[in-house]
């Protein structure tokens, strides 16, 4: 199975007075803002972080789902925030060093320990994980 999305991104400006808009192949983001001051500077409007940020969290829970299920478990709930972060490359312009998970999931009556092996498993074979050159770590937690 092949399967490819499409995003687009359109930009007018300099780095710090332009703006941006970003698009998705499915309409959920269409034409939504995005620049400088929305990226460095806590202004309303989305930015690359935090749609890697989403990305990620939506792939790990759909991960985490697969392979609990081939565990023999089925989650109640799976709440997934991912923090990423943004900083300074000492050799010039900015890099995504870290990626951190943390993932509540509900199952009653769950393992701990088989747990705590699926969610290791869907951190390392879930698609977006793969493709960062990041640290990525994970805070894994079962709610009964």
């Amino acid at each position: 199975m092949n399967i490819t999305k499409t995003a687009s991104a359109h930009w007018e400006g300099s780095i710090k007075e332009g703006k941006g808009t970003i698009s998705t192949e499915s309409g959920v983001l269409k034409e939504t803002p995005y620049g400088f001051r929305e990226r460095f500077e806590g202004q309303p409007g989305s930015n690359p972080e935090e749609l890697v940020g989403a990305a990620h969290a939506s792939c790990f829970s759909m991960a985490l789902s697969l392979i609990l299920g081939e565990a023999g478990m089925e989650a109640e709930s799976i709440n997934t925030q991912a923090t990423v972060a943004l900083t300074e490359d000492p050799e010039g312009g900015f890099k995504i060093p870290s990626i951190h998970l943390v993932t509540r999931v509900k199952i009653p009556g769950a393992d701990q320990a088989a747990f705590d092996e699926c969610a290791e498993k869907a951190k390392a074979g879930c698609p977006v994980s793969k493709l960062y050159n990041a640290d990525i770590t994970l805070d894994a937690t079962l709610e009964n």
